[in-house]
């Protein structure tokens, strides 16, 4: 019997992002759509436009109005065996590291809680509105087993990879260079390109990782050159110096990671706060992504992101929650401390920007723009729906807003969870409304 297309129709009031704009002056680089509708089959958007202009025969109808449809969050910087870290007291980064973290993803070497987390973890990223992810996983394959079948099952967008890391870490949490090699590279086989899951190559950082181990991250990396990359660099002063003195060949903190053949257009560099003017140049000239994490880096008293500066210099950064020293899942509330920190800093964050950034911007860095981040004809269907007046505070301020601009600074400043209506993934909903 022949396949028959479930055809499923969005409505709603419609923000699509076809470049990043400035602000709403920018028009050719958005379409706001007051009475829209997205036009869903076998979980890919087969048209798009306004209500009235569509073919809405044999459809099911969803009407979202009066909310507003944008392409699903993407979050580029998360650690999912930091779920039931998040919030934990008092410390910087070495010493959050030592005191919480790695105890914590001790517990990800136990199939049956790896698994539990696994699927709180996709429903806590979904309720808040995330579609796709790049996660660390632990050291432990299986940890990364759950994380990429829950993936699968769930039919998501997701990037992730097992920590690589043989020194400086606890008992229970080291491998080896030969074996983080080969069981990276099992993994990379069992899941990178299976459905819409993506291996991400994830030496932790240079302080737990010997030269031998970056060694063997770069021959991973050569040898499988449509795998991502994942580490950390310059979050924190007392990490730079450690590093500095684990390799005191190293030009800078960004060049051990050179050295090995780990920097290219799909490496992700986690906070890249305290940089060398060296440094800076190298990741023009590489592509490589540095990504901003705002709650993390203002929780563990880090410091400020420099983005515009970075962006001065021709750089395409990400943004990220980076759960578990993030401070929220949400990336309405990532751009919200995001704000404040350029704010800070003299620089601005106009909300259109902000809701690029965090859709089509992210897709863009990821190379992967022609299927996730923007509600284009073909894209993947991971949509979300927001309330800019979920709560009685949002709705009371809603009463004065006068523009679209004004409506997504509300979302962004005062939204979390309780803004996101509905989730949708590869068409099919997530959360109840």
């Amino acid at each position: 019997m022949a396949h028959m297309p479930h055809k499923k129709i969005l409505r709603g009031r419609i923000l699509n992002f076809s470049a990043e704009p400035q602000d709403e002056t920018d028009t050719d680089a958005y379409e706001y759509v007051e009475d829209g509708a997205i036009v869903v089959v076998d979980g890919k958007i087969q048209a798009v436009g306004a209500f009235g202009d569509l073919d809405a025969s044999d459809a099911e109808i969803i009407d979202h109005r009066p909310n507003l449809l944008m392409a699903g969050f993407i979050d580029t910087h998360i650690h999912f065996p930091q779920v039931q870290v998040v919030a934990s007291w008092g410390s910087q980064l070495l010493d959050w590291l030592n005191n919480y973290t790695f105890p914590e993803e001790t517990r990800f070497a136990q199939d049956a809680h790896a698994q539990t987390m696994a699927n709180a973890f996709f429903d806590v990223l979904t309720a808040h509105g995330t579609t796709t992810a790049m996660s660390y996983c632990s050291v432990h394959s299986e940890s990364v087993e759950a994380y990429f079948s829950e993936a699968s099952r769930r039919g998501m967008c997701m990037i992730g990879g097992k920590v690589m890391m043989d020194r400086n870490a606890p008992d229970g949490l080291r491998d080896t260079p030969q074996s983080g090699y080969d069981d990276s590279k099992a993994l990379i086989e069992r899941w990178h390109g299976t459905g819409r899951l993506h291996y991400a190559i994830t030496p932790r950082f240079a302080i737990t990782s010997t030269p031998h181990q970056l060694e063997m991250a770069g021959a991973l990396v050569s040898e499988h050159p449509d795998c991502f990359v994942q580490t950390h660099l310059s979050e924190n002063k007392d990490e730079i110096a450690f590093t500095k003195d684990l390799y005191p060949q190293a030009r800078d903190y960004l060049d051990v990671y050179e050295t090995y053949g780990l920097v290219g257009p799909k490496t992700f560099l986690g906070h890249a706060i305290h940089l060398e003017p060296r440094e800076i140049d190298a990741l023009a000239e590489t592509g490589a992504h540095p990504v901003f994490c705002p709650t993390s880096n203002l929780f563990l008293g880090s410091g400020l992101f420099d983005d515009a500066g970075l962006r001065g210099n021709g750089i395409q950064s990400a943004i990220a929650t980076d759960i578990g020293a993030g401070t929220s899942y949400s990336m309405l509330q990532t751009l919200n401390e995001g704000y404040k920190i350029l704010q800070l800093q003299g620089q601005k964050l106009h909300p259109l920007r902000a809701f690029h950034w965090i859709t089509r911007g992210n897709a863009v860095t990821l190379g992967m723009e022609d299927r996730i981040g923007t509600l284009d004809v073909g894209s993947d269907a991971d949509i979300v729906v927001l309330n800019s007046q979920a709560t009685p505070a949002m709705a009371l301020r809603s009463a004065r807003a006068q523009t679209l601009s004004e409506e997504l600074f509300i979302l962004q400043i005062m939204g979390d969870d309780r803004s996101v209506t509905q989730t949708y993934v590869g068409g099919n909903s997530q959360k109840s409304a």
